[in-house]
C-alpha cells in the first residue's frame, strides 16, 4: 500500500476546504431563500460533505503513520473530545437552566472547536516526545499556499460582492486575512528552523 504522506495530506485538505468555503458562500445562502424541505436537505448536507471528506483523509493519514505518530494522534483525539463533551454538557445544562440561550446553530461549532483542540495538543505531544513538526517532504511553499488560499477568499469577496451580504463579505475578509497571516508565519518559521538546523 503506498504512503499517505503528510504532502498530500495538506493538499487533499486545501482543496476540500476551497471547495468547502465556495459551497458556503454560494449555495449555503440559497437555504434561507427556498421552501422546498428536500432542496434544503441536499444544500446541508453538500455544504459539510468537504468536511466529512478532511476527517476520513485525516484517518487516513493517521493509519499510514508509524506507532509514535499515531500515539500522538491519540492523545490529541481523545484530549480533544474530552473538551468539547465536557465543554457540551456545560452548555446543555446551561441552556436547560435558563441561563443562556443556545439553539441547534451551535452545532456547527462542534468539528471547529474539536480541530482546535487537537490542533494544540497535538503541537504539545509531538514537541514532547520529539517528533518533528516540519518535515523534510514538506516545504515552505506548501505554507505558502495556505496563504494563496486566503488571498482566494479575499478574491472571492471583492468579485462577487452582488452575491454576498455584508456579513458574508466580512467572514470572507476576516477569514481571508488569518488564512494568509497563518501560512506566512508557517513558512517563516519553516525557513528559520531549517536555517538553524542547517548553521
Amino acid at each position: 500500500m503506498a504512503r499517505f504522506s503528510k504532502r498530500q495530506y495538506q493538499q487533499h485538505v486545501l482543496a476540500a476546504m476551497g471547495v468547502y468555503t465556495a459551497l458556503i458562500t454560494l449555495a449555503w445562502p440559497l437555504v434561507r431563500i427556498t421552501h422546498s424541505v428536500p432542496l434544503k436537505v441536499l444544500l446541508a448536507v453538500a455544504t459539510a460533505m468537504p468536511v466529512v471528506y478532511v476527517i476520513a483523509q485525516l484517518v487516513r493519514l493517521i493509519r499510514a503513520s508509524d506507532e509514535l505518530e499515531r500515539f500522538t494522534h491519540l492523545v490529541a483525539l481523545s484530549s480533544a473530545t474530552a473538551v468539547v463533551c465536557a465543554l457540551s454538557l456545560i452548555g446543555g445544562f446551561l441552556s436547560v437552566a435558563g441561563v443562556v440561550k443556545l439553539d441547534g446553530s451551535i452545532l456547527i461549532w462542534v468539528y471547529p472547536a474539536m480541530a482546535l483542540c487537537y490542533g494544540v495538543v497535538h503541537a504539545w505531544v509531538r514537541r514532547r516526545y520529539g517528533v518533528a513538526m516540519w518535515c523534510e517532504e514538506v516545504s515552505a511553499r506548501q505554507y505558502l499556499l495556505i496563504s494563496v488560499f486566503g488571498i482566494g477568499l479575499i478574491a472571492l469577496a471583492l468579485l462577487c460582492p452582488h452575491w454576498l451580504g455584508d456579513q458574508q463579505r466580512g467572514a470572507l475578509y476576516g477569514v481571508g486575512v488569518v488564512f494568509i497571516v497563518f501560512g506566512i508565519v508557517l513558512a517563516a518559521v519553516y525557513h528559520y528552523r531549517r536555517k538553524y538546523r542547517d548553521e
